[in-house]
């Protein structure tokens, strides 16, 4: 017997093979995250079915490898064991396009095999379809049912569930139709596996549908066809697409040593998932109780100094030194400085941010995900009387947010800003009038310079 077990990142397929490659046993489960107890329940019930068979095991898929190190068994790429069964079920296959549940991949069989997989970002695949759902209130398999009726396509983004959403509301606010929002989701879906992961490879010949998403939606596998213009003759769906990769990896088991199905079981209930290697990659921020003590006494020497107000006797005055990049702010009595501070405010990330938010209105527009239309008649020149940058507004904003913090914590009496421009030449002159002030330090410079 051979056993393939494909732990993807939201489901558990099992495929259990006698040595003619029969299919005897086959299971498709989410596992919710819980994937060594959905192992284990999958096993129990091939225990219970088929009793304590000796098994060949290899395991795969995006979160096999640590079930596999826990249990000591071997593992398998699962790009490796998706092209064994495709090569040994389906060879004239030209291309593959699987979906899962947060992956997505494009296989290319030729010469080579070369494989095209998204990254961190789980956009157009089985996660998103699910996240779509419950925006619409129904789940994946009623958007299925609902796109059979469409009459409309709308642009939707699927590279991130965010911007679907603000593409998706709008229509919803606007009365768009179920059915017509579902086959838009479906064809976000395919715009985004085939412009993120075939990058400009054509995809033609026989190209065949694997993943639980191609294989539980007939609209999204239309939608794929159509988009790519397939004939039904190039289309290969081929029965148990949803578990081709544990199919794969049963057939890769042909020379590893038998287990029994009891021992695996065994050996599942025995393993604390919760010390699995993913838990042990954040070190504690302190080793021991010393370490944390160390680490108080270091930060309380930058702590503002303060001291009992009942102690403090007459009014209070607040100076503020208003500057373009720092805040000076003191409280002081008559005799002494209570309190003082230096603040610094944004910069120049206010007008990257401002460019950034041009840029993508700018993207939505040429998106066409009904944004609204570009104003022209906001220039400055008819902007109301006071208007200010939207950088200016920024820093009055911060300085007057600064004034009434220091006000909640102490009883200010009156507050002095800072606002004259300071004249050098009259500090080191107080005399100094009229035409005076041509006759400084720099006189007769650019005309000696030009000369040399």
């Amino acid at each position: 017997m051979k056993l393939g077990i494909d732990i993807g990142s939201t489901t558990v397929k099992v495929v259990l093979m006698n040595e003619n490659n029969e299919i005897l046993y086959k299971r498709y489960e989410r596992h919710m995250s819980s994937v060594f107890e959905k192992a284990q329940e999958l096993l129990e019930d091939i225990l219970k079915e088929r009793g304590d068979e000796k098994v060949k095991v290899v395991i795969t898929g995006s979160g096999g490898l640590q079930l596999a190190e826990s249990l000591k068994l071997p593992f398998e790429q699962e790009v490796v064991t998706c092209s064994i069964a495709v090569k040994h079920l389906i060879p004239e296959t030209d291309c593959v396009i699987e979906l899962g549940g947060e992956d997505a991949k494009i296989t290319f069989f030729g010469a080579t095999v070369e494989q095209r997989m998204n990254g961190t970002c789980a956009g157009g695949t089985g996660a998103f379809i699910d996240q779509m759902a419950i925006l619409l209130n129904t789940d994946g398999d009623g958007l299925n049912e609902a796109a059979k009726d469409f009459d409309t396509i709308y642009p939707i983004a699927a590279r991130c569930g965010v911007f679907a959403k603000t593409d998706i509301q709008p229509l919803i606010n606007e009365g768009a139709s179920l059915s017509n929002l579902a086959a838009s989701i479906f064809q976000a879906v395919v715009n985004q596996t085939i412009s993120g992961l075939a990058c400009g490879h054509k995809i033609e010949g026989h190209v065949a549908y694997l993943g639980g998403p191609l294989s539980y939606l007939s609209e999204l596998r239309a939608r794929f066809t159509e988009t790519l213009g397939l004939s039904e003759d190039e289309v290969i769906f081929p029965e148990n697409s949803k578990y081709f990769v544990a199919i794969g990896a049963a057939l890769m088991a042909d020379d590893k040593d038998e287990v029994t199905i009891k021992s695996l079981v065994n050996a599942l209930k025995n393993i604390d998932s919760s010390q699995n290697r993913a838990s042990k990659r954040t070190e504690p921020l302190f080793k021991d109780e010393a370490e944390l003590e160390a680490f108080r006494a270091r930060h309380a020497q930058a702590k503002i100094r303060r001291k009992d107000l009942a102690l403090c006797e007459g009014p209070l005055y607040l100076g503020i030194d208003a500057g373009s990049k720092h805040v000076g702010t003191s409280v002081s009595t008559q005799k002494k400085e209570l309190y003082a501070a230096q603040t610094e405010l944004r910069g120049g990330d206010i007008v990257k941010l401002l460019s950034t938010k041009r840029e993508l209105r700018r993207s939505r527009r040429n998106r066409k995900t009904r944004y609204r239309k570009a104003r022209f008649l906001n220039r400055i020149s008819r902007k109301q009387k006071g208007w200010l940058a939207p950088s200016i507004e920024n820093k009055i904003a911060a300085h007057l947010r600064i004034v009434a913090d220091i006000c909640k914590i102490l009883p200010i009496f009156s507050i002095t800003v800072e606002t004259a421009s300071f004249d050098i030449q009259k500090i080191q002159h107080p005399d100094i009038v009229g035409t005076e002030y041509q006759q400084g330090e720099q006189i007769g410079f650019w005309n000696v310079r030009e000369y040399v």
